[in-house]
C-alpha cells in the first residue's frame, strides 16, 4: 500500500512540476520579455526547460514497475531538491532586476542542484543495470 501512495505523490508532484513549468514559461515568454533582457529570459527559459524535462522524468519514475520503492524514493527527492536548486536559483538570478534583490550570491545553488539531478539519474541508470532480468 505504501508503494501506491508514494507512486500518487511522485505522479502528483510530476503534473504539478509539469503545470508550474508550463506557467512560468508563458509568464516569461509574454510577461517578462519586456522587462529582462535576452540573455536574463534565456536563463529564465533554461530554468522552465529543466523543470519541464524533469517532471516528465517523474511521470515516468511513477510509473516505472521495475525501480524498488526505496529507490524510487530517493531518485524522487534528488530529483524534487535537483529542480528546485536548479531551476529556482535560475528564476530568482535571471528576475533580479524586478525584484531589486542581488540573488547572484545564491548562484552557489545551482550547481548543486544540477549535481542533484544527475545523482538522480545516476541512481536510476544504477538501479536498471544492477536489476537481474
Amino acid at each position: 500500500m505504501q508503494t501506491i501512495t508514494m507512486e500518487r505523490k511522485i505522479v502528483g508532484v510530476a503534473a504539478f512540476m509539469g503545470m508550474t513549468a508550463i506557467i512560468l514559461g508563458a509568464f516569461g515568454a509574454h510577461a517578462l520579455k519586456n522587462y529582462l533582457s535576452i540573455p536574463q529570459l534565456n536563463t529564465f527559459e533554461t530554468g522552465v526547460r529543466y523543470q519541464m524535462y524533469h517532471a516528465l522524468f517523474l511521470g515516468f519514475l511513477g510509473a516505472n514497475p521495475f525501480l524498488a520503492a526505496k529507490a524510487k524514493t530517493i531518485v524522487f527527492r534528488l530529483i524534487v531538491f535537483g529542480v528546485i536548486f536548479f531551476s529556482g536559483s535560475l528564476y530568482l538570478i535571471a528576475t533580479k532586476n524586478l525584484s531589486g534583490i542581488n540573488f547572484k550570491p545564491i548562484g552557489i545553488i545551482t550547481p548543486i542542484g544540477g549535481a542533484l539531478l544527475i545523482g538522480g539519474w545516476g541512481l536510476l541508470f544504477w538501479n536498471m543495470i544492477k536489476k537481474k532480468q
